[in-house]
């Protein structure tokens, strides 16, 4: 390969943008937005655009997803805007961050896509149906690094980058070192980067997909899937999503 070769023409000096929510569980379908963020970084990871939320979610909110976020139901009552308000600013705020062609950075994007998405149908807010391009540091991190070993959340993979996370699972705090994690990433495999941030999509399209596989056939030799399971693979929005 020559050395000009080796430069990718995707550009990585113009802004990202970032998101990152807080919810009051796992299940996209059904759990709640308690807490948002939408930002913009610059090519050094520094922020240019900051918005957060948070939302009364219009149920309780468990003991276990306090613990992880530290927002009760009693502060989200009393200090949080309506679940419907919150859902349409933010998905207000990504659908003009895709308009102006910035790249948004998720971590573990089907999850927060998907749930914005059943929040929209629940509230009956016009979703974005084909959100892109997005970056997600973990399925490109373990596209590009298949074979390392240990855990891969957030958290791991900062630290593996080098990227400083403090106050974990504050939503501005993941989203931001998510999005420095994606630049850090690109650093790492510039020779690898394709030429536009639409044919990065796509390509985590394809590997989202064969992790998704490959992460099925082990969970059925060890009994946690029957042998006519399998896991969604779609990304960055999983295909089954109701409200």
């Amino acid at each position: 390969m020559s050395e000009n070769a080796a430069i990718p023409a995707i550009s990585w000096a113009s802004p990202i943008g970032v998101f990152d929510l807080e919810t009051t569980g796992i299940d996209v379908a059904t759990d709640r937005i308690v807490t948002a963020h939408v930002g913009v970084l610059d090519a050094n990871g520094a922020v240019l655009d900051s918005q957060n939320w948070l939302a009364d979610p219009g149920i309780p909110i468990p003991e276990q997803a306090t613990a992880v976020h530290g927002i009760s139901t009693e502060r989200a009552r009393l200090h949080g805007h309506l679940a419907s308000a919150v859902v349409a600013d933010v998905t207000a705020a990504l659908r003009s961050l895709f308009a102006q062609g910035i790249p948004v950075v998720a971590f573990n994007a089907n999850y927060d896509f998907s749930l914005l998405l059943a929040e929209c149908s629940r509230h009956g807010i016009e979703p974005i149906e084909n959100p892109t391009p997005v970056l997600d540091p973990l399925v490109m991190d373990k596209a590009l690094d298949r074979y390392r070993r240990g855990k891969r959340r957030l958290t791991d993979v900062a630290e593996h980058y080098g990227v400083v996370l403090e106050n974990a699972h504050d939503a501005s705090a993941d989203a931001r070192a998510a999005g420095r994690v994606a630049q850090a990433i690109a650093r790492t495999y510039a020779h690898l980067m394709p030429e536009t941030m639409h044919e990065l999509h796509d390509r985590q399209i394809g590997w989202a997909r064969s992790q998704a596989a490959s992460l099925t056939d082990y969970f059925i030799r060890i009994g946690r899937l029957d042998a006519d399971e399998a896991l969604d693979g779609s990304w960055p929005v999983r295909t089954a999503v109701t409200g």
